[in-house]
């Protein structure tokens, strides 16, 4: 039986997780991260990091340029909304929407999984949190799974089954930490800020920086990432 997944790794705090949650179930895995053109560079330095304290088999580093589309507040010049409260989070998409992102980045990891014989795709969307983001949501990630059984020769062939794995879709960002601290991920080697300083240092007052604080508040832990 192959066991081999593919984990699309951003090098932020839920991939992280996600990956070690399909490593716990016994995949072995294959890892992919997209230079899509973010302004949150150092995610993808931290990716790296996690990759290579999972031991995966491989990492694939992909470039493409989501950028020359519409424009987002992640590739783009426009400011990224700071110190909002949840209700405001929560109120309609987000500026930092980058227009199917996950769409791009699921079609890739499927091209990956598909080349390695692996039927099975971790991500780590989280519809408790990012609930203002339509391609975070539990639906979108059970259409994503027909249509990789529909566009995929091996899923018309029946050699493969593909199943997307969202195992953190209906955790709160302190079950995510508790989760990920009891199987030994190092949060350290993670990024989740959208708008960093020049050396990578975490704003600590975008959406990303602001829920994972009150993440690791609410679990009781201590963030171990210096903030600005």
């Amino acid at each position: 039986m192959n066991h081999a997944a593919v984990i699309l790794l951003s090098g932020g705090l839920d991939s992280a997780t996600s990956a070690a949650i399909a490593q716990s179930q016994g995949f072995t895995l294959h890892a992919l991260s997209v230079d899509y053109g973010q302004r949150h560079r150092f995610e993808l330095q931290a990716a790296e990091r996690v990759a290579a304290a999972l031991g995966v088999v491989e990492h694939q580093v992909i470039k493409i340029d989501l950028a020359r589309f519409a424009p987002s507040a992640l590739t783009g010049s426009a400011a990224v909304p700071k110190v909002r409260t949840t209700e405001q989070m929560s109120e309609g998409i987000p500026v930092t929407y980058v227009p199917a992102r996950n769409t791009v980045l699921l079609s890739l990891a499927l091209a990956l999984a598909e080349s390695r014989r692996a039927a099975d795709i971790f991500l780590g969307v989280n519809a408790v949190d990012y609930s203002g983001y339509p391609d975070c949501r539990p639906e979108y990630v059970a259409a994503f799974e027909r249509l990789a059984n529909l566009a995929t020769k091996a899923g018309v062939e029946g050699t493969l089954r593909f199943k997307i794995h969202a195992p953190l879709i209906n955790l709160t960002k302190a079950e995510i930490i508790r989760r990920g601290t009891q199987l030994g991920v190092d949060y350290s080697l993670t990024h989740s800020c959208y708008d960093p300083g020049p050396t990578g240092l975490s704003c600590g007052e975008c959406d990303a920086c602001r829920l994972r604080l009150r993440g690791f508040a609410d679990a009781g832990l201590v963030d171990p990432l210096q903030y600005a």
